[in-house]
């Protein structure tokens, strides 16, 4: 014994080791079964510290395994402050009063997002600010607003820069001059406050963190100054105890906009594309009837169907239990066989009112332009009738059940839960990979091998570049059929665009606004929703439509949708193992075919993500080249002041877009078929290398030294593999 290499990995007793056969057995969530995996690689890597072949790539892949990072999935919340949405998430998280009232849609388009906070107990928000430079931009836009005294001045900007300049330096300070507002002590306060990106609030009582929090979020027009809210881009809440909700989800307020700033305006639409899901809430007296969660989500179909990720969607009626009963009745006609026995009459209203608004709304979004321009199945949208009251209330005399309350619960619980399916599927899938990797050169003792290997790797290299070249080809069928659908999109874009623009910009209700809009870069939004007029999106509509039922083929948001024309098709047909019994007369080299099969596998998966992120840039190229094709034409419009301006902005952006359509059009299909080859080379290029490098990693690799005997820790993993599948 004195004469062993202890560097040299040995074949291990088992004796000692028996207890763990069976405990698999034991576990019972996915969460068990990730940290007994975890465990099982532990034993692994710290038995490879005692070898000296692969020691540090296979340590260097377990470690990578154990630090993975995923991106959480986004459901974004539309709805207007005072329909319940602060009370709702309080509750759907289970405390009370937990967020504060309003902080969600109180303040214009100051992005909010819940996530859990996994580390301890403490309620923490962090605060995104402006810089200082971007502030200093800012006030100047708000002073050219508030100085703006001419009759076709926009009043919605108006009130904006008002209720800012107010919200943060008092009364009257929207009466003052920018030199006579630099004056004021509270500027340079400010301007302090500004040195830091970022400020992060933290508290273990619920309470004083609601009122520490209050002064950056809210706005409150009876005591003005001090609120900082128009300081602030974006408000993370990161809630402690909520583990099973929101471990790998992250909730986003979606508040419109109707703001001149565009650092928020853009960043509120980048939000939009990441929607995984979305809720629409809207106090159930008029979730049927207000247009404005509905009018927001139809212009926003493009951010979140083909240019997004957008799976489902839920619309929350809240309020569900603020009703007058004897109203009801009368304008219902309820009869008294309704009423029979002991029923509870606000009760009886209520339920009977639930199910009237989920017919109400289904039937609006069935027949909506929305459910057109979604790829969807038949369980797109979702209706629950909610009382965030009534589930912390139980004299209201509503059964925890009929709030759906725990239904909302369950429906995250379970979104939450199947991630967490897949990352623990994942986890262990690529560790039996590793393990097969480990046994492979652990049963090598046979110096012949060395020539099947060289063979059977120059039989793979092979593989490899035959089925790439076949990848390449269906990708160029794909090109082929994109481009055509592109050229008739630029060709009806080309004959349609002036008109387009001369109908969006013509009309006398639309000169107040026209200079808001070209100093946005060719976007508006009213305050209050109820004007949407955006004429970049206008000018790509064309080639939108020609191009989106195309485009939901090659981009279906849903995985399980096979059209036999999606990109993630013909990346899941490419594999270089031709059978799963190549070798079935070799331990060897069936180890080594498990573990290329899911190193194949972790390629396809993680491109399967980068594939969703760049289809989002794909899509969005047409307007954003449109964006900067007119730019130069928003700015000179903005510019024109005096007599019959309104009209010289008008023929400005008339005549430019006939003079630069034929380029501009050409130039956005351009760039969207660019895009997707450099898609199709990242693909081949990813694939490419990875598998080489796994090639290179599994079979060229000596007999000379063992490593350690992992068939019993494979045999413990494929057990936890059946217990995901069951």
């Amino acid at each position: 014994m004195s004469g062993m290499n202890p560097l040299i990995g040995t074949k291990r007793k088992r004796g000692h080791e028996s207890s763990d056969s069976n405990v698999e057995s034991l576990l019972t969530t996915d969460m068990e079964i990730m940290l007994k995996a975890k465990q099982i690689m532990k034993r692994v890597t710290d038995n490879l510290v005692y070898t000296i072949i692969m020691q540090g790539d296979i340590i260097s892949k377990i470690n990578k395994m154990n630090n993975v990072s995923r991106k959480k999935a986004t459901i974004g919340i539309f709805g207007k402050s005072g329909e319940g949405k602060s009370s709702l998430l309080s509750t759907v998280l289970g405390k009370k009063d937990l967020l504060p009232s309003g902080c969600f849609g109180a303040c214009t388009a100051v992005v909010t997002q819940v996530e859990a906070n996994l580390t301890d107990s403490n309620y923490i928000a962090e605060i995104e600010l402006f810089s200082k430079e971007e502030w200093e931009k800012e006030l100047e836009d708000i002073f050219r607003v508030l100085s703006d005294e001419s009759e076709d001045r926009n009043q919605d900007m108006f009130d904006i820069a008002v209720e800012k300049i107010t919200a943060l330096y008092g009364d009257d300070a929207d009466k003052k001059t920018l030199d006579e507002l630099k004056k004021d002590d509270k500027f340079a306060e400010i301007e302090t406050f500004l040195s830091v990106s970022k400020k992060t609030i933290s508290n273990n009582d619920v309470s004083e963190f609601a009122n520490d929090v209050a002064c950056y979020i809210l706005h409150s027009e009876s005591s003005p100054g001090g609120w900082y809210w128009p300081l602030v881009k974006s408000v993370t809440f990161k809630v402690p105890d909520s583990r099973e909700f929101l471990e790998h989800i992250v909730l986003v307020d979606i508040p419109g906009t109707g703001d001149c700033n565009k650092l928020r305006d853009d960043k509120w639409k980048s939000k939009l594309r990441e929607c995984s899901f979305v809720w629409i809430v809207s106090a159930i007296n008029r979730a049927s009837t207000d247009k404005d969660p509905w009018g927001i989500l139809k212009h926003c179909i493009e951010e979140l169907g083909p240019g997004g990720e957008c799976k489902s969607i839920n619309f929350i009626c809240t309020k569900t239990d603020d009703i007058n009963p004897a109203a009801y009745i009368r304008s219902t006609r309820l009869t008294r066989d309704q009423f029979s026995g002991d029923k509870d009459q606000k009760k009886v209203c209520i339920l009977h009112r639930n199910e009237h608004a989920k017919t109400k709304v289904k039937e609006k979004f069935e027949n909506s332009e929305i459910k057109k321009r979604f790829s969807t199945d038949g369980n797109f949208l979702n209706v629950f009738t909610v009382s965030s009251n009534a589930f912390f209330d139980h004299n209201l005399n509503l059964e925890p059940s009929e709030t759906e309350i725990p239904k909302l619960q369950d429906d995250l619980r379970i979104l939450n839960k199947n991630i967490n399916r897949e990352l623990t599927r994942d986890y262990v899938s690529e560790a039996k990979g590793v393990l097969s990797l480990i046994q492979s050169v652990q049963l090598d003792t046979d110096k012949k091998m060395v020539e099947t290997k060289v063979k059977v790797y120059t039989e793979l290299e092979k593989n490899l570049m035959k089925a790439l070249k076949e990848l390449d080809s269906r990708f160029d069928t794909i090109y082929s059929d994109l481009e055509q659908c592109l050229s008739k999109g630029v060709e009806e874009s080309v004959q349609l665009c002036v008109d387009s623009t001369k109908a969006m910009i013509s009309p006398v209700r639309f000169h107040k606004i026209l200079q808001a809009l070209c100093k946005n870069g060719g976007c508006y939004w009213s305050k209050n929703w109820d004007v949407i007029l955006d004429l970049n999106k206008q000018l790509a509509k064309h080639m939108h439509e020609y191009i989106n039922e195309y485009f939901n083929l090659i981009f279906p948001v849903s995985s399980v949708l096979l059209t036999g024309k999606s990109v993630q098709e013909q990346i899941d047909k490419f594999s270089i193992i031709q059978s799963d019994s190549a070798y079935p007369g070799s331990p060897i080299l069936h180890h080594i075919q498990n573990f290329i099969k899911t190193e194949e596998t972790n390629l396809k998966a993680s491109l399967k993500r980068d594939v969703v992120g760049t289809k989002k840039h794909i899509y969005s190229s047409i307007q954003t080249t449109i964006e900067n094709e007119m730019s130069s034409c928003y700015d000179q419009a903005a510019a024109v002041t005096g007599t019959g301006s309104m009209k010289k902005r008008q023929e400005l952006l008339i005549t430019t877009v006939d003079e630069i359509k034929h380029n501009m059009f050409n130039k956005a299909k351009t760039e969207v078929l660019k895009k997707f080859n450099d898609l199709k080379l990242y693909i081949k290029d990813y694939l490419k290398v990875g598998l080489q490098r796994s090639l290179k990693l599994s079979l060229s690799q000596t007999s000379n030294i063992k490593l350690m005997d992992v068939s019993r820790e494979i045999e413990q993993l494929d057990r936890l593999s059946e217990q995901l599948s069951d």
